[in-house]
């Protein structure tokens, strides 16, 4: 590397720096005065089903007065009340108001046998909801230009919510949203946690899971990078490293450490991915003295220009079609159900303070 080049990357390695320490000031300020909220589901016309999961449903929803176009998490309050899940609910409400830059606003709401967690999305439009899992079918993968634009996001979204002591716990591609610029945002923090030491909580989807978790012996931040790990050879191959029929066998495949690369991918790619998907803590990239710049700096990423990524200066490679605010042609459909809703309080004393 010259000299000019050098000093260009670190003077980029600064602004980065003194990006995420006022991130993280606005952050601190923000949890430690959380905001209230008077929504209520009244306010809402609910239009359609996007995504069903164990606790509830994502709907999207019009707000009456503003007519702005929300995703709303809906979430039965006498689901989530497992000892380690519970707390889960308080994070979700704690911890997504306090985010910036990357993300979305928010605002919470209980009814007497629910809560609601709505996203406002960009621009107040519904970004089209197309979901990097719609290539998720047999021999069906990106390439890896298209992967490495797509990974280098979730990169970025890493440092910044690593720099606040966040585990996001939950990529997968059904979690991260294709805008109408075609870039990537991520969704659904139900399992985000702040941790500055160990958590122990089971939680994610089998295929995505790191070792460590599955071992129980408590876990940081790193399995955040095995799971980046597993999306990018994913996006690269068309189906994830371990996969197996039952859990118990995808999890005995993850423990066991070995993965084997399809024939096409690069040596700089199975490089990269020997070191995300490393079952030695030790040895596992963003784990290590130099933290993310371990990824960043590495040979795949080498045309991977990281401020022009943040400020959505890179021509995306695919941007999905879009009819406008409400379209949700590219969702699946799923069958409707009515909202329950309890005659008496449900939960109360658990949720008194959501």
């Amino acid at each position: 590397m010259g000299n000019a080049a050098a000093a260009k990357k670190g003077s980029e390695q600064e602004s980065v720096k003194e990006f995420l320490a006022k991130a993280k000031e606005d952050f601190l300020k923000k949890w430690e005065s959380p905001a209230q909220n008077t929504a209520h589901l009244d306010q809402f016309e609910r239009i359609k089903t996007l995504g069903t999961g164990s606790f509830g449903r994502v709907m999207l929803v019009k707000h009456k007065e503003t007519g702005n176009h929300y995703a709303m998490k809906i979430l039965d309050k006498q689901k989530p009340q497992t000892p380690e899940l519970l707390p889960s609910s308080w994070d979700y409400k704690h911890t997504l108001p306090c985010l910036a830059n990357f993300f979305f606003f928010f605002f919470f709401f209980k009814g007497r046998a629910s809560l609601a967690v709505l996203p406002r999305l960009v621009l107040n439009s519904w970004p089209q909801g197309q979901t990097l899992s719609k290539g998720r079918r047999p021999g069906a993968f990106l390439g890896e230009p298209h992967a490495r634009f797509y990974a280098a996001q979730i990169v970025l979204t890493f440092e910044y919510l690593h720099s606040l002591d966040l585990i996001y716990r939950d990529l997968k591609p059904e979690n991260l949203l294709i805008d109408q610029q075609g870039y990537i945002q991520v969704t659904d923090f139900g399992f985000a946690k702040r941790v500055k030491g160990r958590t122990w909580t089971l939680c994610g989807t089998p295929e995505y899971l790191a070792p460590e978790i599955i071992l129980s012996k408590g876990y940081n931040k790193a399995v955040d990078w095995w799971a980046l790990g597993v999306l990018i050879y994913e996006m690269a191959a068309g189906y994830p490293p371990f996969f197996a029929d039952q859990p118990i066998q995808i999890y005995e495949k993850i423990v066991s450490g070995k993965v084997r690369f399809p024939s096409h991918f690069s040596s700089d790619l199975k490089d990269l991915l020997r070191n995300l998907l490393q079952v030695d803590l030790t040895k596992r990239f963003g784990n290590l003295k130099n933290g993310v710049n371990d990824i960043k700096n590495h040979k795949w990423f080498a045309t991977t220009d990281w401020i022009a990524i943040y400020q959505r200066k890179v021509e995306a490679p695919f941007i999905p079609k879009f009819k406008g605010p409400g379209d949700t042609s590219n969702f699946d459909d799923y069958e409707e159900e009515e909202i329950r809703v309890s005659i008496n309080e449900k939960c109360g004393k658990e949720f008194s303070e959501f």
